[in-house]
């Protein structure tokens, strides 16, 4: 057996990388780690239980769907927060929300994930940002989960950064404008979310922008960012931001943008029927913007997704360019 300080020294050498702090291993242990009764450790049983809370999140499935307590106990994590921190697992664990209405946006399969600080302007230097900032470099391992329903987490998988992280302005808890950092990171393996889930949580989006009033619409359509997001599921997927989805239908009234005739019927609702429509395609580079966004009754659009004529594409630019 050997004592505390013993093993400091051991498993430095055995995990180079590692931190293993007098804190570090308490935590250690009121995870679980063996400790004899006169408070000494035997190396064997530690590093074996070491190696085995490794193969707990080693077989962690992408794409499956973990509770807050699951990732607490696999993990040794905090039970909030977007940015957890683990000195017993050696490992960072994020969370991007999309419950909510503005969240990170992939881009070709690269997440531009906000770092943290909800209020005021963000420190790079700070927290657990500061752990993402250095994480090809500090040996801490990072992984990624998003959130597309409350109180539930799918795995994406270990992640890196891929780029400099690089500041934006958003708004904060407060409503307040404040400079923020965000972190371009990319999973280290190509399996996918599954395309239903991506939409279904589209749709949830498109639900809570509906509730608002066509002026608050207009004012968050306007200032969305233009550029679509997307990512590779089973398909490749362009997230549509609902504000501008919404505004566009609200605004059309129930006239279709292309044939001028009131819907063809209504929703379950009660609102007329129309579909909005991006004029140049996202798939082709076109914005995600009010000026690039029609409102079509279903006949229109498939005929704008079967035909495009340049002639009824001339006519949608010229009807609302000036919107």
């Amino acid at each position: 057996m050997i004592d505390q300080k013993e093993l400091q020294a051991k498993l430095r050498k055995e995990y180079y990388n590692r931190v293993f702090s007098p804190d570090v291993i308490r935590k250690m242990v009121k995870a679980g780690m063996p400790i004899h009764f006169s408070g000494n450790y035997v190396l064997d049983e530690v590093v074996q239980w070491i190696d085995y809370k490794q193969s707990e999140i080693d077989g962690l499935e992408i794409g499956s769907i973990y509770t807050n307590n699951e990732l607490v106990e696999i993990f040794v994590i905090s039970n909030q927060g977007g940015m957890r921190r683990s000195h017993v697992t050696n490992s960072l664990v994020i969370f991007s929300d999309h419950t909510k209405m503005y969240d990170d946006k992939w881009y070709e399969n690269i997440l531009h994930y906000t770092g943290m600080g909800q209020n005021g302007n963000q420190d790079i230097m700070f927290g657990q940002n500061k752990t993402l900032l250095e994480s090809n470099t500090n040996g801490i391992s990072v992984y990624l989960f998003e959130s597309f329903k409350s109180g539930k987490h799918t795995f994406v998988g270990q992640i890196k950064l891929v780029a400099e992280p690089y500041q934006a302005t958003q708004k904060g808890q407060d409503g307040s404008e404040r400079l923020v950092w965000i972190f371009p990171v990319q999973p280290l393996t190509d399996q996918f979310i599954e395309k239903e889930i991506i939409e279904v949580n589209q749709e949830d989006k498109e639900g809570e922008a509906a509730k608002l009033s066509i002026e608050e619409l207009k004012k968050k359509a306007l200032e969305a960012n233009q550029k679509p997001g997307s990512r590779t599921t089973s398909a490749t997927t362009y997230e549509r931001d609902p504000f501008i989805a919404e505004f566009t239908k609200r605004r059309a009234n129930g006239i279709c943008d292309l044939c001028n005739l009131h819907a063809p019927f209504n929703n379950k609702i009660g609102d007329p029927y129309l579909e909005s429509h991006h004029i140049e395609w996202l798939s082709k580079g076109g914005e995600d913007s009010i000026e690039n966004t029609v409102a079509l009754c279903p006949n229109c659009h498939k005929k704008m997704h079967i035909v495009n004529d340049l002639r009824d594409v001339r006519s949608l630019k010229e009807k609302y360019k000036s919107i």
